[in-house]
């Protein structure tokens, strides 16, 4: 019999939301990277007005999770984001590129669901950089590295809005960025 390549943690959840130290109703759809001696989760939760914002947690093993006082990514409220966000940021994706870690995020609104892009370099300051994708699309995760000089994204469209050629949803991978830079 071969090995098991992947086992449940015995000890899950890692994080439940008795642990968030503001008032929550759900913790999931968890990104987790290495960033110096620590391990950062960022992760989904619906504040009680069913409005999603994106918390931070710190963990020395990776096991051990202990939640940041506030949250790291709330929907904007008067910016150019605004209009995006208006029902919330949910499930974000994390990759250290070139020295400082992209964020893809959902930003849900009246309009559908849009991919946004944000990035930090040490996860005490988030900088909005700008929305990535038309309407409807989810997990979207950017590549560690480029190929042939582009960046590249893997996603998966959401709805009857974006279907795959099939009319079934599919993940995609796209190149993006000019190759001559």
């Amino acid at each position: 019999m071969r090995p098991d390549i992947v086992r449940r943690y015995r000890h899950n959840p890692i994080l439940t939301k008795a642990e968030i130290p503001y008032p929550v109703e759900t913790v999931h759809n968890a990104a987790v990277v290495k960033h110096g001696n620590e391990y950062i989760m960022l992760f989904r939760s619906h504040l009680r007005t069913g409005r999603s914002i994106i918390g931070l947690a710190r963990s020395l093993d990776g096991f051990r999770f202990t939640a940041d006082p506030q949250p790291f990514l709330t929907p904007d409220r008067g910016g150019p984001f605004a209009a995006y966000e208006e029902f919330g940021v949910e499930d974000p994706r994390v990759t250290l590129l070139e020295g400082e870690y992209i964020i893809t995020y959902s930003a849900y609104s009246r309009n559908g669901v849009r991919i946004a892009l944000a990035k930090t370099k040490d996860f005490s300051q988030v900088e909005r950089v700008s929305l990535i994708t038309e309407a409807d699309y989810r997990n979207v995760v950017i590549f560690p590295e480029k190929f042939d000089g582009l960046y590249a994204r893997l996603d998966r469209p959401h709805s009857e809005i974006a279907p795959g050629p099939s009319g079934f949803p599919i993940l995609r991978i796209y190149a993006i960025g000019d190759s001559h830079s």
